[in-house]
């Protein structure tokens, strides 16, 4: 049993309160035809709802599984004490007012909640609560749209940080059926993660959904996939703050710290969750993997009787990771045997209007198509408004589809062009069926490229350790590890010689002070030789960098135009064979730790905006498959003949980046390499800038 057992599945439920809202938790519940107690809590009032109150938590006639506490920010301090001495399952936290106040007390009363909770789960505060349609259990303050889950049937659990989108979500007309509905509120004490172990321990639940405005821990994320990943139940989420104004929008709204974009994109896609960008695409990937569940690939085929449709539905895969394989061999001749001579085969196929109404002759059609072996099949099919058209045509198409499917053993789906196309009395029957309803183009896409990654995700063994063993950090925490110590930015040269002593892969090079010392250095490491002035964070943009210099007076023309540019010159063994630029960047973020960024390298970095986002620790397969994923990798993969690159060294070089940034935990502020060049044999570290308390650094040097 889990520690939130009582409160997601009670049997009794405690109300406290008289107001609107505490009287519609008496009221929804009594309406979904909960078979628990309800005891309303309330000083003066005889009855809610015709259910007797009790004046007092000491008055009730044993610990209640879950509260409701509808009552102010200050009361609810003192309700919660008194829930927790009489040894409840847990409770709702409705007031706001907490953290995210913008007051003198918001704070301190958030403080003084979780002290009053003790080892009692609380959920919130700020948040409406929770709505359990398995068991007809309402701690909900409001009306909802949704319907009790069927004896015997499974549904999607969905958690949400938003109460008005959560209210919201229960009106979808999607066929999307739903086990619970959660708010996580100001996750004062109880975090998002835990609520969602919870409930996925819960067998009535077929899929998980995340409205995620902050992550509540990392650890918990780890431990929710994992177990997700055990049980099969796939995890969808819908992250919010891409973009600055949200994340200031989740401060605001329930105090919750959103972390980087790179990094939630990054800790999700190494937890193999699925990340989706609106809420259509969060409900039809919800149910799609509710339905069809992870699909083992992304190869999908697309049916119907409209070349536009046929068009529209290629165009929405384009740029997408899945795809609409081309027919051919075998499969081609058989899904041609089928139709007329007057029919282009593709797919998505467009079977033409000849074979509308016939069962026999689409049965043939989908059949042959459905055997090609895709992981997802979709009909494109819009049905009639009921008001005013008849849809007794559209079924002998659906049945043919079903046929074809059961005939395949095949997933499928029928896709409606527009949400209003596919009511919800469609959904539903089709979902009888075996095929998944999904409402829209573009959204279907983003389900079943969602459904995919998850497939890809769980046919790989996991790692050992998901997420990131570096601690959040940021520049002042840095520099209060030492009490003291300055948070200083190496030079050039400091940093390779600091890199050089961990055996990470930098060219050979000297510190020198002025020309003559200059053309010593340069005659002692071998020309050619590069030359740059120290002391400049974007030396290009100074041009305090000399390339290429292949005699003596090269070098001292050169030193003498740069010694003004800085206090000292570095010359450096030049780096030939170069073939691709990389950056590899390393930053803290306050919520996941350490990131690792991997991009196109050089001047043009900002410009290009060519980077993937890993956390730390990174594997090596993690490291390719960023690699793999850039814009320039062709390049490095030798692009129409020209010399490869040495991939395996650039991946080497970056896991010694990796273990230097490892090791040195809690020192490192910021180390921003670039550009690395990979050449045709090894990978070089030109250029490197180190932030950090390097008093411990230059300790374990």
């Amino acid at each position: 049993m889990t520690r939130l057992e009582r409160l997601l599945r009670p049997r009794s439920i405690a109300v406290v309160g008289g107001g609107a809202f505490a009287v519609n938790v008496v009221r929804q519940s009594l309406k979904m035809e909960f078979a628990g107690d309800i005891w309303p809590v309330h000083p003066t009032r005889t009855e809610i709802e015709g259910v007797p109150t009790f004046r007092s938590i000491a008055d009730l006639p044993g610990a209640p599984d879950a509260a409701f506490i509808g009552v102010n920010r200050f009361a609810t301090i003192d309700i919660l004490r008194e829930l927790a001495a009489r040894k409840a399952g847990g409770a709702i936290s409705f007031a706001a007012g907490f953290l995210e106040a913008d007051d003198a007390d918001g704070a301190r009363l958030q403080r003084e909640l979780v002290e009053a909770a003790g080892d009692m789960p609380v959920i919130g505060p700020n948040c409406y609560g929770l709505i359990n349609y398995a068991d007809g259990a309402l701690l909900w303050p409001d009306q909802h749209g949704g319907r009790r889950l069927a004896p015997g049937a499974r549904g999607a659990a969905i958690i949400t940080q938003s109460s008005n989108i959560a209210c919201n979500l229960t009106m979808q007309a999607r066929g999307l059926p739903v086990a619970f509905l959660m708010t996580a509120g100001n996750q004062a004490q109880t975090g998002l993660s835990e609520m969602a172990l919870g409930l996925i321990e819960d067998e009535r639940v077929s899929v998980l959904g995340l409205h995620i405005e902050g992550f509540d821990s990392v650890p918990g994320f780890e431990r929710l996939a994992a177990r997700a990943r055990e049980l099969k139940k796939p995890i969808v989420a819908m992250k919010v703050g891409r973009s600055e104004q949200a994340r200031a929008a989740t401060i605001s709204h329930t105090a919750s710290l959103a972390g980087s974009e790179a990094g939630s994109e990054a800790i999700l896609k190494r937890l193999g969750i699925a990340r989706v960008h609106s809420i259509p695409a969060f409900l039809e990937t919800l149910k799609l993997l509710h339905g069809a569940g992870p699909l083992p690939g992304n190869r999908l085929s697309s049916m119907s009787c409209s070349g536009g449709e046929a068009s529209v539905m290629a165009d929405a895969a384009d740029g997408r990771t899945v795809t609409f394989p081309p027919l051919s061999g075998s499969h081609r001749d058989k899904v041609k045997a089928t139709l007329g001579p007057l029919v282009a085969l593709a797919n998505p196929l467009d079977y033409h209007t000849f074979i509308w109404n016939d069962e026999p002759a689409m049965t043939a059609t989908f059949t042959a198509m459905i055997a090609g072996g895709f992981d997802l099949n979709m009909l494109v099919l819009d049905f009639p408004r009921a008001d005013r058209c008849s849809d007794a045509d559209w079924w002998p198409t659906v049945r043919a589809f079903e046929a074809a499917l059961k005939a395949n053993g095949a997933r499928g789906a029928i896709v409606a062009s527009m949400a209003e196309n596919l009511s919800e009395g469609h959904a539903d029957e089709l979902l009888a069926r075996g095929i998944v309803p999904l409402h829209g183009i573009e959204e279907a896409m983003a389900a079943a490229e969602a459904a995919a990654f998850v497939g890809s995700v769980w046919a790989r063994t996991p790692p050992s350790g998901l997420t990131s063993m570096i601690s959040p950090l940021d520049g002042e925490m840095a520099r209060n590890r030492v009490p003291g110590a300055p948070c200083q930015t190496l030079d050039e040269a400091s940093a390779k010689s600091l890199f050089a002593s961990r055996n990470l892969s930098v060219p050979a090079g000297r510190r020198v002070s002025s020309a003559p010392e200059a053309v010593t250095a340069a005659k002692a490491l071998g020309f050619p030789v590069a030359l740059k002035a120290l002391g400049l964070a974007h030396k290009s943009e100074h041009g305090a960098v000399r390339l290429n210099l292949r005699d003596a007076a090269a070098v001292e023309a050169a030193a003498t135009a740069l010694l003004p540019l800085g206090a000292s010159l570095y010359v450096e063994r030049m780096v030939e064979g170069a073939v691709g630029e990389l950056i590899v960047g390393v930053s803290p973020d306050p919520v996941f730790g350490a990131l690792l960024t991997i991009g196109s390298g050089g001047v043009l970095v900002e410009l290009l905006a060519d980077a993937a986002t890993l956390l730390l620790p990174a594997s090596r397969d993690e490291i390719e498959t960023a690699l793999r994923s850039l814009r320039l990798f062709p390049l490095l993969d030798g692009y129409r003949g020209r010399p490869k690159g040495d991939v395996a060294a650039a991946i080497d070089a970056i896991l010694a980046i990796c273990d230097f940034v490892v090791e040195n935990e809690g020192r490192i502020v910021e180390l921003d390499i670039n550009p690395l060049i990979v050449c045709e044999r090894g990978a070089f570290i030109a250029d490197a800038l180190l932030v950090g308390d390097f008093e411990t650094l230059e300790q374990t040097a």
